[in-house]
């Protein structure tokens, strides 16, 4: 279970609401941004400026506490970027990447029932 962590003065749930393990997952997961961040992730996405340049305009302060989030729930650790820059990057945990299947099965849903999509880039 989850350890509790304060985000921007909002304390984060550190028991559940209940056993349902769908309610328990929609606590992780179920908000508008934190699905597209852990796609970026997929995509090869690590620095804070890369999920920025995602086309859905992420506003700063929200990708902020979705990072904040999702380390909380044990999806993402911090790790030094790449480059050797002070900066710090993301990688999804274990945990984490077990969504791709779960994210592929909402772009084959999208695909087959929401007009006008595509499906622009391939996950790693």
């Amino acid at each position: 279970m989850p350890k509790s962590t304060t985000v921007k003065n909002q304390q984060l749930p550190n028991v559940r609401r209940s056993v349902c393990p769908l309610a328990c997952s929609l606590d992780a997961l179920g908000d508008r941004w934190t699905l597209l961040v852990i796609r970026d992730l997929m995509f090869g996405r690590s620095r804070f400026k890369d999920f920025m340049a995602s086309p859905e305009g992420i506003p700063t302060n929200i990708l902020s506490e979705r990072l904040q989030h999702l380390a909380h729930y044990e999806l993402v650790m911090q790790i030094p970027a790449a480059d050797g820059s002070k900066r710090l990057a993301y990688q999804l945990t274990a945990k984490g990447a077990a969504l791709r299947p779960v994210l592929e099965a909402l772009r084959d849903w999208g695909l087959a029932w929401e007009p006008g999509t595509q499906a622009l880039l391939t996950a790693n």
